[in-house]
């Protein structure tokens, strides 16, 4: 009988509401590394991944159907059609770095990224190891579950290709909100 090891689940590092405000309003002397964390921030308010990213184009940006700028494009990955609504934090991104070609954000490799984004984390007392992935899992995480989307939302907007994919790694930040509100609910309780 052939032994089958497990999947290894990997424990999802995301920034909290209080780190990615940190990350979001400190003002940086060097145009590098406002660039990278304009980046950064950008995918943590879309969940694209870097390939989405580095490759969205002006045409991926359309008039939705509700009247607001949407993101649609091809997950790379899984090659599944995605549309995400563009929040106003990444508009503005966007609205900073209007660019003479077809792409609408600036390109820089991931290597050079996930560098600079360790300088980052360093400079604002970050002690997580941030990687451009981690604003993907903090969009799921942070922007989305915590402010109460449904997970069928949250699998539909990562662009997985099926919804267990996304309980498989987000499962655990739920039970987190759940043990918090759970507390909220005890504490309220205890004073009445």
């Amino acid at each position: 009988m052939l032994h089958k090891p497990k999947r290894v689940t990997k424990s999802v590092v995301f920034l909290s509401q209080k780190e990615l405000e940190k990350i979001e309003n400190h003002k940086f002397h060097q145009s590098r590394l406002e660039l990278v964390r304009d980046l950064f921030i950008f995918c943590c308010y879309t969940g694209l991944a870097y390939n989405e990213m580095n490759n969205l184009k002006k045409n991926h940006i359309i008039d939705g159907f509700d009247g607001n700028k949407w993101i649609q494009m091809k997950r790379q990955k899984t090659g599944k059609d995605i549309s995400v609504p563009l929040l106003p934090k990444a508009a503005e991104i966007i609205e900073k770095y209007t660019l003479e070609s077809e792409y609408v954000l600036p390109k820089l490799s991931n290597q050079r990224i996930n560098s600079y984004l360790k300088e980052i984390a360093v400079i604002i007392g970050i002690e997580k190891r941030i990687t451009h992935h981690t604003a993907r899992k903090t969009f799921a995480s942070t922007v989305l579950l915590y402010n109460n989307v449904p997970m069928e939302i949250v699998s539909e907007l990562l662009g997985h290709s099926s919804i267990s994919i996304t309980e498989d790694y987000y499962g655990k930040v739920v039970q987190k909100k759940v043990s918090d509100e759970i507390n909220k609910l005890v504490k309220h309780i205890n004073r009445n």
